[in-house]
Order: C-alpha cells, then sequence, then structure tokens
C-alpha cells in the first residue's frame, strides 16, 4: 500500500475509534439519567403506598375521635334522661339518644371499612417497600459499574486521542490538510472500498477507478463524496485438507 496512504488509513482508523469511544461516553450520563429516573419512579410508587396507608390511618382516628364524641354527648343525655319531668321529654331524649348511636354504628361500620382498607395497604406498602429495596440495591451497583465503565472510556479515549495525534503527524502537511478538508465537509476524510462500490457513499465505482483503488499505490477520491478510497484484500482462505 502507498505509504500516504496507510498512514491515512491508520488515522482514520484511530479516529473513528476515537469516535465510538466519546460516543459510548456520551451514553453514561444518559445512562445515570435513566437509571435515576427509574429509582425515583419507584421511590413515588412507594411514597404514594405511604401516603394512602397514612391518610386511611388518619381518617380512622377522626372516626374514632368523633365516635368519642358522641359516646360522651349519648352519656349526657342517659345521664339527662333522669332528670326529665314529662313523658314527652323523655321520648325527646330517648329519640336524641337514638339517633347519637345511630351514628356510633355508622362511624363504627366506617372504622372496620378503614381498618380493613389499612391492612391491605400496609401488605401494598410492604411490597412497594421490599421493591424498592431490591431496584435502591441494584442501582448502587449499577452506579458502580458505570463509574468503572466511564473511568474506563475515559483511559481509552485519551489514549486513542493520543494515538491520533501520532498518527497525524507522521502524515505530510499538504496530504493531511487535504484529508482534513474532506473530513469537514463529509464526516470523515477516508472510506473503504468494497465489491467497485465506495463504502462510505454507496456509489459504484468507475470500473477504471475501482481498478486503480484495488492498486492502493495512489490516492484515489470518490468520485461522488470525494473521500479517499483504499482497499483491503480479504484474509486468505485456508484450505482445509480432507
Amino acid at each position: 500500500m502507498n505509504a500516504e496512504l496507510e498512514k491515512l488509513v491508520r488515522l482514520h482508523k484511530v479516529e473513528l475509534e476515537t469516535r465510538r469511544l466519546d460516543s459510548e461516553l456520551a451514553q453514561v450520563p444518559r445512562e445515570r439519567q435513566e437509571l435515576e429516573a427509574r429509582l425515583t419512579s419507584e421511590r413515588s410508587r412507594l411514597d404514594a403506598a405511604r401516603a394512602g396507608y397514612e391518610a386511611s390511618a388518619k381518617a380512622r382516628k377522626v372516626r374514632e375521635s368523633a365516635v368519642q364524641d358522641l359516646e360522651g354527648k349519648r352519656s349526657k343525655y342517659k345521664g339527662q334522661l333522669m332528670e326529665v319531668k314529662t313523658n314527652k321529654e323523655y321520648t325527646a331524649m330517648l329519640h336524641e339518644i337514638e339517633n347519637v348511636e345511630r351514628e356510633i354504628r355508622s362511624l363504627e361500620d366506617q372504622i372496620l371499612e378503614e381498618m380493613e382498607k389499612m391492612e391491605a395497604l400496609s401488605q401494598e406498602v410492604r411490597k412497594e417497600e421490599a421493591a424498592f429495596k431490591l431496584i435502591e440495591g441494584e442501582a448502587r451497583k449499577e452506579r458502580v459499574a458505570q463509574d468503572a465503565r466511564e473511568t474506563g472510556l475515559q483511559t481509552l479515549a485519551q489514549r486513542a486521542r493520543e494515538e491520533r495525534a501520532a498518527a497525524a503527524v507522521v502524515v505530510p502537511e499538504e496530504t493531511l490538510a487535504r484529508y482534513e478538508r474532506i473530513a469537514r465537509l463529509r464526516g470523515s476524510g477516508v472510506a473503504e472500498a468494497r465489491d467497485g462500490i465506495c463504502g462510505a457513499c454507496r456509489v459504484k465505482l468507475r470500473v477504471q477507478v475501482w481498478v486503480e483503488v484495488r492498486r492502493n499505490e495512489s490516492l484515489i477520491e470518490c468520485d461522488s463524496c470525494s473521500r479517499i478510497l483504499y482497499y483491503e484484500p480479504p484474509p486468505p482462505t485456508v484450505a482445509v485438507e480432507p
């Protein structure tokens, strides 16, 4: 392969690896955000379950307090019952006591319903606590893995940038300028040609161009995208003895 072309291909491959590593590095913060979003979602489910239980417990206490007040009122009415002077007053007082007792029974039914509801909500809270504990533990492990992966990628990316600089410095200045000009326009300055087709723009090469590219003896640009083309022959096949 032409020496300048070989240097450009090496530079191109190092740049591709650098971009790949930078892309993976950019993915790490997004993965962290997704992890925190899942954790927040699970926390919200747990908080909602706890809030439901606390609301039910509060409603029960309100009704229990109301029952206590009504029981006090009933005791007061029963005490007054012995002091009334007429049958009409006696009947009216009994009616008041019956009303109070009806309210008490209604509230006690509501308290029982709330207790059943609290039992179901308590089970839901325990379920959500177990689920959150599990995902929280997984999140801790995932954070450690993400940190380690990020550190490793940073090291590899820095090494790749150093390799890119080393690969670029040995390319003749004029050739490097040509390569970088194409790369600015096309995203890459070099493309592999296969089966008579530019591997970047996928345009079929002219027969004579394809013949020249396969020789790898000069810098030949694609007629369509202007990238410098190179050819990598397939690895030799190994004959298997029968």
